[in-house]
């Protein structure tokens, strides 16, 4: 990402970030028993994703992720609606950073992030020749 200590210029990278960068940007803690079985404190939030909100006037509420809309940083969770007053129900948003996951949708891809991301498996410091000739 930029590498600058101006406020400005962080904030006009943050709102103006490229969907790929949202994605990353938009990430939720998991539930302990999750963060214990993956060795990964938060990954980025995708649609069947179930969640417990843990900030706001909603805090407790729990649900499925129905839409990741990257373009306003916010997601609808299935059971978090309010009525408007001509009887429509819409969707309340909630920022992914106030939520926690509390099961994750696994398919292949999810699996290659969290066996990436995992904590105990990874390699810290310098890299030899010989572990560099061991992964072609």
């Amino acid at each position: 990402m930029t590498m600058t200590i101006s406020r400005r210029k962080q904030r006009k990278a943050h709102f103006s970030a490229p969907s790929h960068v949202r994605r990353v940007i938009m990430s939720s803690t998991l539930a302990k028993d999750l963060r214990s079985k993956y060795n990964v404190r938060c990954v980025p939030i995708r649609k069947d994703d179930e969640v417990k909100v843990k900030r706001g006037s909603h805090k407790g509420r729990e649900g499925k992720v129905t839409c990741c809309y990257r373009k306003k940083w916010v997601i609808h969770v299935d059971k978090l609606t309010r009525e408007k007053v001509n009887g429509s129900t819409v969707p309340i948003p909630v920022h992914p950073s106030n939520v926690e996951i509390t099961r994750l949708k696994i398919d292949n891809d999810r699996k290659k992030l969290l066996a990436r991301k995992d904590r105990k498996t990874a390699t810290k410091g310098k890299v030899s020749a010989a572990d560099m000739s061991t992964t072609d």
